[in-house]
C-alpha cells in the first residue's frame, strides 16, 4: 500500500502558487456619470464590475480585492473598509435568521462575495450622499492621482504581508525587464520575460474604469506620472477600460506598464469587455493574445496652465514643461535662467535673385524670335 500512498497529493504547500490582488479604481465623476446615464447608468455599472470581482474571486480561492472610488472632491476606499467603520462586516458571522426572513437569501450565498458587495453598495451609496452640489460645482474633475496614491499604497502592504506570511518575495524595484510580476505582461511579451520568482510573489494589477476626460486630469499630471513610473518600476500592470472621452495620460499609464487599453465604442457590453479582456492575470497573459493599440497618445501636460500640448519648451534642468515661455525667461520649478532665444520673431529671409533671360543668336532663351523695329518712310 506504501507504493500507492496519495498523501502527496493534498501537501498544498508544494504546488501552490502566489494568488493574485486586483484593485479596481472606479471613476465616480458625478458630471461623466451624468452624460453617460442613457446608455449606462452608475448602478448597472457597478453591478457589472462586482460580476467581474465574483469570477476574479471564484478563478482561486486566495485571490484579493481591492476598490478605491475616484471621486470630484477626493479619493475614498468603497472595499475593504477600515475596521472601525460602523457598518464593516469583514470578520462577523453571518447572521441566521430559523423564522426566515432578510437574512435567508444572505446565507445561500458565498460569504466573500456578500461581504463585497454589501460594503461596495454601502460605501458608495455614502460617499455620493456626501457629495453636495457646491462640491459638484466647484469641481468637475477626478481624483485619479489620490486613487492611484491609495491602490500603490495597499498594494505594497498586502505583498509585504503577504511575503511574511508564506515566505514569498516581495515588490523589487531593482528587477530587471523580465524579472517583475507585471513586466512584459502587455501586448507582445513572451515567455521568456518571466522568472520563477514570479509565481512566489503577490500578482498584482490595477484596472482604472474610467469616465472623465483627460482636461479634467490635467492639473494632475505631475502625481499621476508619478504613480505611472512607480508601477513601471515595481511591474505593476495598469489597464484600463475606458467608456467616454479621451485619455492621453491612461493610455500613457497602459504603455509604459504593459497593460491593456480599451476604449469602448458601446458601454452597455461592459460586462462582455470586463470578463473577456481583464479577468486573466499576469499568468493568463502569458498564453493569449491581448489587444493591442499603436495609437498613443504621447503629449504631456504643461507645468504653467496645466493644459495638454503638442509643442513646448522644456527646462534643460528640472525638465519642467511650458506651454509658452516662462515670465522673465525663468522656469516657475526650479528658477533657473532660461534662454527662450528670439522665439516668436519672423526670420530673415534672404532675397531670391531674379533670372534674366538669356539671349542666344537674336532669339530669346523661349526659342521665339526677336521683334526688329521697322524703318519709318
Amino acid at each position: 500500500m506504501n507504493s500507492v500512498d496519495a498523501s502527496e497529493h493534498y501537501d498544498l504547500g508544494a504546488t501552490d502558487i502566489a494568488p493574485s490582488l486586483l484593485t479596481i479604481i472606479l471613476d465616480t465623476n458625478p458630471h461623466a456619470w451624468a452624460a453617460l446615464e442613457s446608455s449606462l447608468p452608475l448602478s448597472k455599472a457597478v453591478a457589472n464590475i462586482l460580476v467581474l470581482i465574483n469570477a476574479h474571486l471564484a478563478c482561486n480561492y486566495a485571490n484579493e480585492v481591492a476598490v478605491v472610488a475616484s471621486h470630484s472632491q477626493k479619493a475614498a476606499w468603497l472595499y475593504p473598509v477600515p475596521s472601525d467603520t460602523p457598518h464593516a462586516d469583514r470578520d462577523g458571522d453571518v447572521a441566521m435568521n430559523v423564522n426566515g426572513g432578510a437574512h435567508t437569501a444572505k446565507t445561500n450565498k458565498y460569504r466573500p462575495f456578500r461581504l463585497v458587495e454589501e460594503q461596495v453598495n454601502s460605501n458608495l451609496k455614502a460617499l455620493l450622499d456626501s457629495t453636495t452640489s457646491d462640491d459638484i460645482r466647484e469641481n468637475s474633475s477626478t481624483m485619479m492621482a489620490g486613487a492611484l496614491t491609495l491602490a500603490l499604497s495597499n498594494i505594497n502592504r498586502r505583498t509585504i504581508a503577504w511575503a511574511e506570511e508564506h515566505g514569498g518575495k516581495e515588490l523589487d524595484d531593482t528587477a530587471g525587464e523580465g524579472g517583475g510580476a507585471g513586466g512584459g505582461s502587455g501586448p507582445g511579451a513572451s515567455s521568456n520575460k518571466y522568472s520563477a520568482d514570479d509565481d512566489e510573489r503577490l500578482q498584482s494589477r490595477i484596472l482604472i474604469v474610467s469616465v472623465s476626460g483627460s482636461g479634467d486630469s490635467a492639473h494632475q499630471y505631475i502625481p499621476v506620472m508619478n504613480s505611472i513610473f512607480a508601477c513601471q518600476r515595481l511591474h505593476i500592470p495598469i489597464d484600463v477600460c475606458k467608456l467616454s472621452g479621451d485619455a492621453v495620460f491612461l493610455q500613457q499609464a497602459c504603455d509604459a506598464t504593459k497593460g491593456v487599453y480599451m476604449a469602448l465604442s458601446e458601454p452597455r457590453g461592459l460586462l462582455q469587455y470586463l470578463m473577456m479582456a481583464f479577468l486573466p492575470d499576469q499568468r493568463s497573459r502569458r498564453h493569449l493574445v491581448l489587444p493591442t493599440r499603436i495609437d498613443v497618445d504621447f503629449r504631456a501636460a504643461c507645468f504653467c496652465h496645466r493644459r495638454v500640448v503638442d509643442i513646448g519648451f522644456v527646462c534643460s534642468i528640472c525638465l519642467s514643461i511650458f506651454c509658452e515661455p516662462p515670465p522673465d525667461n525663468t522656469c516657475l520649478t526650479c528658477g533657473t535662467p532660461l534662454d527662450a532665444g528670439d522665439y516668436g520673431m519672423k526670420p530673415a529671409l534672404i532675397p531670391k535673385k531674379k533670372k534674366k533671360k538669356k539671349r542666344v543668336n537674336g532669339a530669346s532663351a523661349a526659342g521665339t524670335p526677336m521683334s526688329t523695329p521697322t524703318p519709318g518712310p
